[in-house]
């Protein structure tokens, strides 16, 4: 691999897909291995909420919520894990699974920690904004749905501000030295400070590539053969399921290359520091 170096936006994209191809064998043995368990739970406790959910939703949430917590644990490790691959390959090395895996489970604790709160702030970012619109459509009673609107789209537009600047906090849990693991929200706002769009529409495009885009053309493609041709039908939906799971390390491999490219713009962030950080050099 070359030296770490700025990259524009479709360097960042091609170079996420080049590594997974490179290392595609490994990068799917790690998401099975994180992500395989809990994506069956969350599949199979999610149809089984489904049949309850006008019965009985508190057993709905009951089902759901500690799955979900699970298979967002599950996805931390998937992306050190991720960081750890790619890494190894800017600095010349073999990657490993197992060398990958123990760097996921050694940060697990500090990056859900981390993702608690980044979650209590968005909630809290939620809330505060279903008040505002509220108390704006009490008042702008003229107004009305256009003020609703208004002040929806910029509570939502704030939302994926916040977000956006908390983009990095994964990486910089896994790469840098914090006095505390909170300290993650304050650095990854400083290093995304007027890349927020970039960071954005990376997140955006990436999401589209490797989630939604795979998962609807094959459920789609499975709905309609599922009367003429079940076994094909089936087959299809299913593949529509898993290929988030196979695609899932193009994600995490675009959040490693855009952090890398944030350091190198904003800092003398080269591979000699990066194979310091994980004990290499």
């Amino acid at each position: 691999m070359p030296d770490l170096r700025p990259m524009d936006f479709g360097e960042i994209l091609d170079g996420s897909l080049m590594i997974y191809r490179r290392h595609f064998g490994l990068f799917l043995k790690l998401a099975v291995s994180a992500l395989s368990v809990p994506l069956v739970l969350l599949v199979y406790f999610g149809l089984r909420a489904l049949a309850e959910l006008q019965q009985n939703p508190v057993r709905v949430l009951f089902y759901l919520l500690p799955i979900g917590l699970v298979y967002y644990v599950a996805s931390l490790v998937l992306t050190t894990g991720t960081i750890r691959i790619i890494s190894d390959s800017y600095l010349g090395r073999e990657p490993r699974l197992r060398d990958a895996l123990s760097l996921g489970w050694s940060k697990i604790w500090p990056l859900t920690a981390v993702g608690f709160g980044k979650g209590i702030v968005m909630m809290l970012i939620v809330l505060g904004c279903s008040v505002v619109v509220g108390i704006g459509i009490a008042v702008l009673k003229g107004a009305g749905v256009l003020a609703a609107i208004a002040l929806v789209a910029a509570g939502t537009w704030f939302l994926f501000f916040v977000l956006c600047g908390y983009g990095v906090t994964t990486p910089v849990v896994v790469l840098e030295e914090l006095r505390s693991s909170f300290d993650a929200f304050g650095r990854s706002w400083e290093l995304t400070r007027s890349f927020k769009l970039k960071v954005a529409g990376l997140f955006f495009v990436a999401v589209l590539l490797t989630n939604f885009i795979p998962s609807l053309v094959f459920r789609g493609i499975g709905a309609v053969f599922l009367q003429s041709v079940p076994p094909l039908g089936i087959a299809l939906t299913a593949v529509g399921y898993v290929a988030p799971l196979v695609l899932a390390p193009v994600l995490a491999a675009v959040i490693t290359l855009m952090y890398y490219d944030l350091r190198v713009r904003r800092e003398a962030f080269d591979l000699q520091v990066l194979g310091q950080r994980l004990g290499i050099i």
